[in-house]
């Protein structure tokens, strides 16, 4: 998803009609440092100024601070291969800002709203929307009997809807290691919101491989959801200033949408690239770390972030998914206990049932959600999910046990609770429609009633007669 020669020279074309009222004094990889020449005036943190390389490529440069003396060091939303000292440079005295519409559906731009799908200029949309905006302040009314009432999302993924359930204006973490299948949930989540609620979907790759947002478009494509899914890119091979602010952009076409009274999936791949990128900014430009490693600002820069995902008056919301790297399986990873925090859910994969072939690999006894209340989603619904963890937790206690003297010297109401919690595990894991072509298996969509019903016959011993086996990858419950 390269731009094209072509695009280059279209978004190159020097702005005649403005005189610079800058120049480079210093260049230092994605660093760059302008004077400003004497009786102009200074931009504002985060204003955009703009400059070209000898080659005559627009380079879009961000203020970051001050030096004095009319000196702006700036971050650089572009490579800087090629641009020199005393280039002429173009204030705009505004910050980032994107063009955002219903022509953004089926189309993937930069951080700085670049189209990167050669797809030519976005059509329908008539206004540039900045990326950042001031924090909305919220007044609470006594005097209001409004009260929001929950309303649970259902995603067709057993484990998901049974212990995680979604709620429309929330926040939930898929947090995992390398290779452990944050992504691939993702885009599951992407596939069935979109088959079977015609839902409205945002997707923001901050600081993924290439490869996996060539994949996923081709794959919206071939799916044919492409047209209801808006997607931003801030790219593995890009510049800290890109990884850290496609966040922005991604957050401004769900409130876009929102603004419209839409109910709004946004996806956030990978959150701790955007935590990576702030810190590599906070290096670049000299600032002290924390104890920790990490920017002095990190829980500032994520609470900001998470702050514009919400409901609002009239109808619409934003209901976030992000995927979290967790840097060397260490859950307790600063940038990690900071995304936490913010989050109304925590779903935690598993390398070791990764390892087992468990898909997905998601650990129960770790993950956790605010939102299985008997208030949101009923009595027997949160019935069943606390027999099952209970059933989880004693499996988790046994385990080690049953490896050393056997499942046979277990006394006969250990053995029971054993053999239905390994049927559980089994009956959770699933064929999902965007793995079709690695598992061979036909994807399943299970409404929440039919996994709610499997889970209580296995409870209730309905299924003893079967073999655990018989629950790996599948659908439905099987009719007995």
């Amino acid at each position: 998803m390269a731009e094209t020669a072509v695009e280059k020279t279209k978004t190159a074309s020097a702005p005649v009609d403005r005189r610079p009222s800058a120049s480079i004094v210093a260049v230092q990889g994605p660093v760059v440092d302008i004077k400003f020449f004497e009786g102009e005036s200074s931009p504002a943190v985060y204003d955009c100024i703009e400059t070209m390389t000898f080659e005559g490529k627009k380079i879009t440069l961000q203020c970051a601070e001050h030096l004095g003396q009319g000196v702006v060091r700036c971050i650089s939303l572009q490579e800087t291969l090629n641009l020199q000292k005393n280039a002429p440079c173009f204030c705009t005295y505004k910050p980032i800002a994107i063009p955002v519409g219903d022509g953004c559906f089926g189309r993937v731009m930069d951080t700085s709203g670049r189209p990167l799908d050669n797809g030519g200029p976005f059509e329908n949309c008539p206004n540039l929307i900045p990326i950042r905006k001031p924090t909305v302040e919220v007044t609470f009314d006594l005097t209001s009997k409004r009260r929001e009432i929950a309303e649970v999302l259902e995603t067709g993924i057993k484990y998901v809807d049974l212990l995680y359930p979604l709620v429309k204006g929330s926040r939930t973490g898929v947090i995992g290691g390398a290779g452990c299948g944050k992504t691939v949930i993702i885009l599951e989540l992407i596939h069935n919101i979109v088959k079977a609620h015609g839902g409205a979907c945002v997707f923001t790759g901050i600081g993924e491989r290439i490869r996996e947002g060539n994949e996923l478009y081709y794959e919206l494509h071939e799916s044919n959801l492409l047209h209801k899914v808006m997607l931003a890119f801030g790219q593995m091979d890009q510049p800290p200033g890109t990884r850290a602010e496609v966040v922005n952009a991604g957050l401004t076409m769900a409130e876009y949408l929102v603004a419209k009274n839409k109910d709004v999936l946004l996806f956030m791949d990978n959150l701790y690239r955007f935590i990576q990128g702030g810190q590599e900014i906070s290096t670049l430009l000299g600032r002290v770390p924390a104890e920790t490693g990490y920017q002095p600002t990190m829980s500032s820069e994520v609470n900001a972030v998470q702050e514009r995902i919400r409901s609002v008056d009239g109808g619409g919301s934003i209901t976030a998914m992000q995927a979290v790297y967790v840097p060397a399986d260490d859950m307790t990873d600063p940038a990690v206990v900071a995304i936490f925090a913010t989050l109304d859910g925590n779903i935690v994969l598993s390398r070791d049932l990764v390892q087992r072939g468990m898909y997905p690999a998601i650990d129960p006894l770790q993950s956790s959600c605010t939102n299985l209340d008997t208030a949101v989603v009923g009595r027997r619904h949160y019935e069943v999910s606390q027999r099952v963890i209970q059933h989880f937790n004693k499996h988790n206690a046994l385990k080690r046990v049953v490896a050393v003297i056997g499942i046979d010297e277990l006394s006969k109401e250990d053995q029971l609770i054993y053999k239905r919690a390994e049927k559980l595990y089994n009956f959770m894991t699933q064929p999902f429609s965007v793995s079709e072509v690695f598992t061979g298996k036909k994807g399943e969509y299970v409404p929440i009633e039919d996994n709610i019903e499997g889970c209580e016959r296995i409870l209730n011993g309905e299924y003893d007669h079967l073999e655990s086996s018989d629950f790996y990858m599948i659908g439905k419950a099987p009719r007995v």
